[in-house]
Protein backbone atom coordinates (compact mmCIF):
# COMPACT_ATOMS: atom_id res chain seq x y z
CA UNK A 1 0.00 0.00 0.00
CA UNK A 2 1.12 3.62 -0.94
CA UNK A 3 0.76 6.13 1.99
CA UNK A 4 -1.47 8.82 0.69
CA UNK A 5 1.26 11.24 2.01
CA UNK A 6 3.84 9.23 -0.18
CA UNK A 7 1.56 9.91 -3.44
CA UNK A 8 3.39 11.02 -7.04
CA UNK A 9 0.59 11.86 -8.59
CA UNK A 10 3.08 13.10 -11.09
CA UNK A 11 2.64 9.41 -12.11
CA UNK A 12 -0.90 8.57 -11.62
CA UNK A 13 -3.08 8.77 -14.77
CA UNK A 14 -5.99 6.76 -13.40
CA UNK A 15 -7.53 6.45 -10.08
CA UNK A 16 -9.85 3.24 -9.70
CA UNK A 17 -12.11 3.35 -7.04
CA UNK A 18 -14.25 0.62 -5.32
CA UNK A 19 -17.90 1.32 -4.23
CA UNK A 20 -19.27 -0.09 -0.89
CA UNK A 21 -17.49 1.19 1.75
CA UNK A 22 -15.44 3.29 -0.19
CA UNK A 23 -17.43 6.15 -1.98
CA UNK A 24 -20.09 6.07 0.98
CA UNK A 25 -19.87 4.73 4.67
CA UNK A 26 -21.76 1.47 5.10
CA UNK A 27 -22.21 1.80 8.74
CA UNK A 28 -24.71 5.08 8.11
CA UNK A 29 -26.79 3.62 5.35
CA UNK A 30 -27.55 0.26 7.32
CA UNK A 31 -28.72 1.86 9.78
CA UNK A 32 -31.56 3.74 7.75
CA UNK A 33 -31.54 0.44 6.25
CA UNK A 34 -32.38 -1.69 9.55
CA UNK A 35 -34.75 0.64 10.21
CA UNK A 36 -36.83 0.01 6.83
CA UNK A 37 -36.16 -3.36 6.92
CA UNK A 38 -37.71 -3.87 10.48
CA UNK A 39 -40.63 -1.36 9.74
CA UNK A 40 -41.54 -3.25 6.62
CA UNK A 41 -41.73 -7.06 7.98
CA UNK A 42 -42.81 -5.83 11.79
CA UNK A 43 -46.17 -5.10 9.41
CA UNK A 44 -45.21 -9.06 7.80
CA UNK A 45 -44.05 -11.42 10.62
CA UNK A 46 -44.62 -14.00 7.88
CA UNK A 47 -42.05 -13.09 5.62
CA UNK A 48 -39.68 -12.32 8.10
CA UNK A 49 -37.36 -15.15 6.39
CA UNK A 50 -36.84 -12.65 3.21
CA UNK A 51 -34.54 -10.97 5.85
CA UNK A 52 -32.85 -13.84 6.81
CA UNK A 53 -32.13 -14.39 3.13
CA UNK A 54 -30.44 -11.15 2.92
CA UNK A 55 -27.70 -11.77 5.53
CA UNK A 56 -27.19 -15.24 3.75
CA UNK A 57 -26.73 -13.55 0.24
CA UNK A 58 -23.81 -11.98 1.55
CA UNK A 59 -22.31 -15.02 3.71
CA UNK A 60 -22.73 -16.76 0.24
CA UNK A 61 -20.52 -14.51 -1.36
CA UNK A 62 -18.16 -13.68 1.00
CA UNK A 63 -17.59 -17.61 1.39
CA UNK A 64 -15.95 -17.48 -1.90
CA UNK A 65 -13.62 -14.78 -2.15
CA UNK A 66 -11.44 -15.29 -5.70
CA UNK A 67 -14.73 -17.40 -7.06
CA UNK A 68 -14.56 -17.37 -10.46
CA UNK A 69 -16.82 -19.28 -12.85
CA UNK A 70 -19.45 -18.92 -15.84
CA UNK A 71 -22.55 -16.77 -15.28
CA UNK A 72 -21.65 -15.29 -11.33
CA UNK A 73 -24.53 -13.20 -12.01
CA UNK A 74 -27.04 -16.06 -11.96
CA UNK A 75 -24.57 -18.11 -9.67
CA UNK A 76 -24.78 -16.19 -7.00
CA UNK A 77 -28.24 -16.31 -6.26
CA UNK A 78 -28.73 -20.14 -6.70
CA UNK A 79 -25.98 -20.28 -4.16
CA UNK A 80 -28.55 -18.51 -1.37
CA UNK A 81 -31.45 -20.04 -2.89
CA UNK A 82 -30.02 -23.68 -2.44
CA UNK A 83 -31.13 -25.67 0.54
CA UNK A 84 -33.77 -22.57 1.24
CA UNK A 85 -37.29 -22.53 1.22
CA UNK A 86 -36.66 -19.93 -1.40
CA UNK A 87 -36.51 -20.34 -5.12
CA UNK A 88 -33.94 -18.29 -7.49
CA UNK A 89 -36.47 -15.92 -8.57
CA UNK A 90 -37.59 -15.20 -5.30
CA UNK A 91 -34.21 -14.60 -4.20
CA UNK A 92 -33.54 -12.56 -7.18
CA UNK A 93 -36.38 -10.39 -6.09
CA UNK A 94 -35.98 -9.89 -2.39
CA UNK A 95 -32.08 -8.69 -3.01
CA UNK A 96 -32.76 -7.33 -5.51
CA UNK A 97 -35.41 -4.85 -3.69
CA UNK A 98 -33.32 -4.50 -0.74
CA UNK A 99 -30.18 -4.45 -2.03
CA UNK A 100 -29.87 -2.51 -5.34
CA UNK A 101 -32.88 -0.74 -5.20
CA UNK A 102 -34.19 0.66 -2.09
CA UNK A 103 -30.99 1.84 -0.69
CA UNK A 104 -29.79 4.31 -3.24
CA UNK A 105 -32.40 6.63 -2.04
CA UNK A 106 -29.55 7.36 1.24
CA UNK A 107 -26.78 7.03 -0.82
CA UNK A 108 -26.36 11.07 -1.04
CA UNK A 109 -26.84 11.49 2.67
CA UNK A 110 -24.04 8.73 3.28
CA UNK A 111 -21.46 10.01 0.75
CA UNK A 112 -18.24 10.38 2.45
CA UNK A 113 -17.38 14.26 2.41
CA UNK A 114 -15.23 15.17 -0.18
CA UNK A 115 -15.63 12.27 -2.51
CA UNK A 116 -17.19 14.40 -4.98
CA UNK A 117 -14.20 17.00 -4.46
CA UNK A 118 -11.76 14.31 -5.30
CA UNK A 119 -13.74 13.23 -8.63
CA UNK A 120 -13.63 17.27 -9.53
CA UNK A 121 -9.97 17.83 -8.59
CA UNK A 122 -9.26 14.35 -10.98
CA UNK A 123 -10.79 14.80 -13.96
CA UNK A 124 -9.86 18.66 -13.79
CA UNK A 125 -6.21 17.46 -14.23
CA UNK A 126 -6.64 14.90 -16.50
CA UNK A 127 -6.49 12.10 -14.15
CA UNK A 128 -9.01 9.48 -15.38
CA UNK A 129 -11.83 7.74 -12.91
CA UNK A 130 -12.96 4.31 -13.01
CA UNK A 131 -14.86 1.70 -10.95
CA UNK A 132 -14.21 -1.97 -9.70
CA UNK A 133 -16.64 -2.93 -7.06
CA UNK A 134 -17.89 -6.70 -6.74
CA UNK A 135 -21.42 -5.49 -7.08
CA UNK A 136 -23.26 -3.54 -9.36
CA UNK A 137 -22.33 -0.01 -9.21
CA UNK A 138 -24.11 2.12 -11.88
CA UNK A 139 -27.26 3.04 -10.06
CA UNK A 140 -25.49 3.89 -6.77
CA UNK A 141 -23.12 6.17 -8.86
CA UNK A 142 -26.21 8.50 -10.26
CA UNK A 143 -27.39 8.08 -6.59
CA UNK A 144 -23.92 9.72 -5.23
CA UNK A 145 -23.53 12.13 -8.23
CA UNK A 146 -20.62 10.24 -9.14
CA UNK A 147 -19.33 9.86 -13.03
CA UNK A 148 -16.73 7.79 -13.97
CA UNK A 149 -15.06 6.73 -17.42
CA UNK A 150 -15.08 3.14 -16.89
CA UNK A 151 -17.40 0.83 -14.62
CA UNK A 152 -16.96 -3.14 -14.07
CA UNK A 153 -18.55 -4.95 -11.45
CA UNK A 154 -17.62 -8.85 -10.58
CA UNK A 155 -20.85 -10.30 -11.65
CA UNK A 156 -20.03 -8.12 -15.85
CA UNK A 157 -20.31 -11.53 -18.02
CA UNK A 158 -17.09 -10.82 -19.35
CA UNK A 159 -15.60 -10.39 -15.35
CA UNK A 160 -17.56 -13.57 -13.87
CA UNK A 161 -14.48 -13.41 -10.68
CA UNK A 162 -15.02 -12.44 -7.35
CA UNK A 163 -12.22 -10.40 -5.47
CA UNK A 164 -9.42 -10.65 -5.10
CA UNK A 165 -8.92 -12.01 -8.43
CA UNK A 166 -7.79 -9.09 -10.21
CA UNK A 167 -9.49 -9.59 -13.88
CA UNK A 168 -12.10 -6.71 -13.11
CA UNK A 169 -8.94 -4.22 -12.02
CA UNK A 170 -7.09 -5.51 -15.05
CA UNK A 171 -10.25 -4.81 -16.88
CA UNK A 172 -10.88 -1.35 -15.86
CA UNK A 173 -7.13 -0.37 -16.63
CA UNK A 174 -7.10 -1.91 -20.26
CA UNK A 175 -10.50 0.26 -20.69
CA UNK A 176 -8.82 3.42 -19.85
CA UNK A 177 -5.89 2.57 -22.08
CA UNK A 178 -3.84 2.53 -18.93
CA UNK A 179 -0.81 0.54 -17.87
CA UNK A 180 -1.42 -1.24 -14.30
CA UNK A 181 1.43 0.71 -12.69
CA UNK A 182 -0.31 4.07 -14.12
CA UNK A 183 -3.31 3.93 -12.09
CA UNK A 184 -4.39 4.24 -8.09
CA UNK A 185 -6.98 1.76 -6.56
CA UNK A 186 -9.05 3.15 -3.93
CA UNK A 187 -10.81 0.58 -1.83
CA UNK A 188 -11.82 -0.18 1.91
CA UNK A 189 -10.50 -3.54 2.18
CA UNK A 190 -7.05 -5.05 2.94
CA UNK A 191 -7.83 -8.64 1.64
CA UNK A 192 -10.04 -7.89 -0.97
CA UNK A 193 -9.41 -4.58 -2.28
CA UNK A 194 -5.74 -4.71 -1.13
CA UNK A 195 -4.96 -7.71 -2.30
CA UNK A 196 -6.70 -7.62 -5.75
CA UNK A 197 -4.51 -4.19 -6.70
CA UNK A 198 -1.44 -6.18 -5.76
CA UNK A 199 -2.35 -9.04 -8.04
CA UNK A 200 -2.77 -6.67 -11.02
CA UNK A 201 0.54 -4.69 -10.01
CA UNK A 202 -1.47 -1.56 -9.19
CA UNK A 203 -0.94 0.84 -5.95
CA UNK A 204 -3.40 1.12 -3.62
CA UNK A 205 -5.25 2.91 -0.86
CA UNK A 206 -7.57 2.38 1.91
CA UNK A 207 -10.22 4.10 3.17
CA UNK A 208 -9.24 4.72 6.74
CA UNK A 209 -12.05 4.60 9.74
CA UNK A 210 -12.19 8.24 9.84
CA UNK A 211 -15.54 8.93 12.04
CA UNK A 212 -18.34 10.18 9.06
CA UNK A 213 -18.53 13.92 10.83
CA UNK A 214 -14.71 13.95 10.68
CA UNK A 215 -13.83 12.00 7.85
CA UNK A 216 -11.14 14.53 5.60
CA UNK A 217 -9.60 11.43 3.28
CA UNK A 218 -10.80 12.25 0.51
CA UNK A 219 -10.90 16.46 1.20
CA UNK A 220 -6.89 15.71 1.63
CA UNK A 221 -6.65 13.86 -1.60
CA UNK A 222 -7.95 16.54 -3.39
CA UNK A 223 -5.41 19.16 -1.79
CA UNK A 224 -2.89 16.82 -2.39
CA UNK A 225 -3.30 16.00 -5.99
CA UNK A 226 -4.13 19.87 -6.47
CA UNK A 227 -0.53 20.82 -5.01
CA UNK A 228 0.93 18.11 -7.45
CA UNK A 229 -0.37 18.63 -10.63
CA UNK A 230 -1.19 22.06 -12.56
CA UNK A 231 -5.22 22.51 -13.18
CA UNK A 232 -7.20 22.41 -16.80
CA UNK A 233 -4.99 19.62 -18.14
CA UNK A 234 -6.82 18.23 -21.33
CA UNK A 235 -8.60 15.51 -20.00
CA UNK A 236 -8.76 12.12 -22.18
CA UNK A 237 -11.72 11.10 -24.22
Amino acid sequence: MTPAQELDWTSIKAVIFDVDGTLYAQSKLRRRMLFDLLSYYALRPWRLGEMLLLRRFRAEREKRPGHQGPDLENAQYAWCAEGSQFSVAQVRAVVGRWMFSHPNQYLGSCAYPGAGAFFDALRQRGIQVGIYSDYPAHDKLVALGLRADSVVSSTDPEIDQLKPNPKGLLHVAAALGRAPAECLFVGDRAELDGVCAERAGMPWLLVPPQPFDHFTFYHDLARSVAAAVPAALPYPV
